[in-house]
């Protein structure tokens, strides 16, 4: 393909990740309106999702990207790097196939690569070599989405904040709810307006469930169907203490990751649990966990949200777990709490077609940045091309 350039035609596009929970690689084959932020004629789509995938790791891989989080080498980070963008070139052919779209009619390739390492305000590292991407696929990658916002002041996150406002709005006040390895949340004005569009990071999503589930029931990956949480109650005084730490008293913008809801802050979790409640069972552990995501939730839309927001709409891994939205929606009400895939497709995706959005604002030498969101000087183009 030829290289990107501000009267590019094309409208389809990949949007390719590897999120915070380490589940896998989320693909999806997007196309774009002429006029994104305005629906073509009423009741058609800004964005149309063709096809959808998520390729699993092997317990491999999966053991190699943990490492990778927890520490390495140079040698295992230089490797990984190129293997992560084999991986993720292979999930973009993967999905191209389910869509039956042809290499040549996409425009490029928005990837977010795996975070390696998040410091708000000071640096952020997001590997997957987008050349190994680009040559293997034969089409122009944007990557590297987060730093032109964290050298510009910002937090670079939450950068799904304008995929929510041009493509996710509604007629009224909406907040979108993320609950991936990590929560974040969109505030959106009515129909795709950017003034007034806020967004940041809850805190925990279903990373600190998933972690506390495969320490306590080793082989089950995470809490299925939310049965373990429902079979249990909430130690609410280890809840308590551990909402009381600064991230969450800190006001937007903010950012958050696995640097600080790590694999040694499940463990001090799992003791607290023990500690306050010498009898607690596993499914009380997992409750635990699993309240300390709703009410961080909950407790960040009181303290920082004043907009009249008169529904949610959730979407990630998290969203999955009746027992988590359950406790979220009772927190909230009289707000109303509906899954995203009523309004639009399926809530995995979200975040694949938002970075395929990237790489559209890219393509068109438009803003990805929200500032209110971010904390940023200003608008910025977002990303780095790797022509094919």
């Amino acid at each position: 393909m030829s290289s990107l350039g501000i009267g590019a035609e094309g409208r389809v596009y990949v949007g390719v990740m590897s999120g915070t929970s380490l589940d896998g690689i989320s693909a999806a084959v997007v196309r774009f309106a002429d006029k994104l932020g305005i629906a073509p004629q009423e009741g058609e789509p800004r964005a149309q999702l063709l096809a959808f995938r998520v390729t699993p790791y092997t317990e491999e891989q999966h053991g190699q990207l943990r490492k990778a989080l927890s520490g390495g080498t140079a040698q295992e980070y230089c490797r990984l790097n190129f293997d992560l963008g084999g991986w993720l070139a292979e999930a973009v052919i993967g999905v191209l196939a389910d869509a039956g779209v042809a290499r040549s009619e996409v425009r490029a390739i928005g990837s977010h690569g795996q975070s390696l390492w998040h410091e708000p305000l000071h640096s952020t590292w997001q590997f997957g070599e987008s050349a190994v991407i680009a040559e293997r696929t034969g089409i122009d990658v944007v990557s590297d989405f987060r730093v032109r916002d964290v050298a510009a002041g910002g937090h670079g996150a939450p950068l799904v904040s304008m995929a929510d406002a041009l493509i996710f709005s509604g007629h009224g006040w909406r907040a979108l709810q993320n609950i991936g390895g990590i929560g974040n949340v969109t505030v959106v004005p009515p129909n795709g307006s950017l003034d007034g569009v806020r967004a940041f990071d809850t805190g925990p999503g279903a990373s600190v469930i998933d972690r506390v589930v495969r320490s306590l029931v080793p082989g089950l990956p995470y809490d299925v169907d939310g049965r373990l949480a429902a079979a249990g109650a909430p130690i609410d005084a280890v809840v308590s203490e551990l909402l009381s730490a600064p991230y969450f008293a800190s006001p937007p913008p903010k950012s958050t990751g696995p640097e600080l809801f790590d694999a040694h802050y499940v463990q001090t979790l799992i003791e607290r649990c023990r500690a306050t409640t010498p009898n607690a069972k596993t499914e009380d552990v997992v409750a635990t966990a699993t309240a300390l995501t709703a009410r961080s939730i909950a407790d960040a839309y009181r303290r920082f949200l004043p907009e009249p927001i008169t529904e949610v709409l959730v979407s990630g891994g998290g969203a999955r777990n009746p027992t988590l939205v359950k406790m979220i929606a009772s927190l909230i009400a009289p707000i109303a709490v509906r899954q995203f895939a009523d309004e639009f497709f399926d809530g995995e995706a979200k975040e694949a077609v938002a970075f395929a959005l990237l790489a559209y604002l890219y393509v068109t030498r438009r803003f990805g940045n929200v500032p209110r969101a971010t904390g940023a000087k200003g608008g910025r183009i977002l990303g780095k091309l790797t022509p094919a």
